[in-house]
């Protein structure tokens, strides 16, 4: 069994007030190492969330987008004043939120959820490209159904693209020659009953390779809607294939500001990196702030 372990008790970054695009939170990050640099994408919102109408009311809006912040640490972040990506189409009305990043070949892909603001299920997955991290295109849906938590494995198995994604409450896997077209949808993993992943589980950010398979790092929701982080590893060859599940929890919320927020109790994650043999899992607390926590890569065992 492992757990990880925080690198600050204090959080990385936390709203700006004086931005009004972050002032209210910033959390649910995705992040890429490249050129010796963290670089995180994260989600950010203008304003508090009204989730108990039955309906999404403008009154009550809250727009998310996505911003843009740098490391050499991993710990110590320089941010963008503006967003890199915000909503451009009407399936985005209300916002771009949880980005996935994945570099494929020499291309990276984002994964993200669209909310449209026409009712609470208006949120569909999108994706959008890039080469150079800074300009994001394409902006269209994936999935055209109520459906989050997607992220694109790193490699092609057998030629064809793989996605992970959320049809509530499971983890489903599904397959695209041409990231258009989506077959072969499964469940790969489902809640456990009586557990801290008791109620639905979503993927957090693209699974990472090891020599003994992918390193699938999830989130598991319990009946009082706590939010913890999980681990599982599945098949280098087969993704579609889970070797091993560990039973409890790799990080749940423990710190003041994890457990108090816009959404309490939570941690949730959308990306992790491996960087000097150590795995950097970048979370967001209570959907306020963001934190990072980390695990030697020779410390995992299942």
């Amino acid at each position: 069994m492992f757990r990880l372990r925080r690198l600050t008790d204090k959080p990385i970054l936390s709203p700006v007030e004086e931005h009004e695009w972050e002032r209210k939170a910033v959390f649910n990050a995705a992040v890429i190492y490249e050129d010796h640099k963290f670089h995180l994408f994260y989600r950010a919102s203008n304003n508090g969330f009204v989730l108990n109408t039955e309906m999404p009311e403008e009154k009550y809006k809250f727009v998310s987008s996505i911003g843009y912040a740098v490391s050499n640490d991993g710990i110590n972040f320089e941010r963008f004043d503006k967003p890199i990506m915000v909503g451009e189409t009407e399936q985005e009305e209300w916002g771009v939120e949880d980005p996935r990043v994945t570099k494929i070949d020499d291309k990276y892909y984002m994964l993200y959820t669209g909310f449209g603001g026409k009712d609470w299920n208006n949120f569909r997955i999108c994706i959008a490209t890039s080469y150079d991290l800074k300009r994001w295109e394409g902006h269209r849906v994936v999935l055209d159904e109520p459906n989050k938590d997607a992220a694109l494995l790193p490699e092609k198995i057998n030629g064809k693209y793989v996605m992970f994604h959320r049809r509530e409450p499971d983890i489903w896997i599904a397959y695209s020659d041409d990231l258009i077209n989506w077959t072969d949808h499964k469940i790969i993993m489902a809640p456990i009953s009586g557990t801290w992943e008791s109620k639905k589980i979503g993927i957090a950010g693209p699974p990472i390779k090891r020599e003994d398979g992918w390193l699938l790092i999830y989130h598991g929701v319990d009946e009082n809607n706590v939010y913890r982080l999980g681990a599982a590893l599945v098949d280098l060859d087969d993704p579609s294939k889970v070797i091993a599940r560990q039973e409890e929890p790799i990080l749940e919320p423990e710190l003041d500001w994890e457990k108090e927020g816009l959404v309490p109790n939570v941690v949730f994650s959308c990306g992790a990196v491996e960087v000097n043999e150590k795995y950097y899992v970048y979370y967001g607390g209570a959907d306020t702030h963001i934190g990072v926590a980390a695990i030697d890569k020779d410390k995992i065992s299942f």
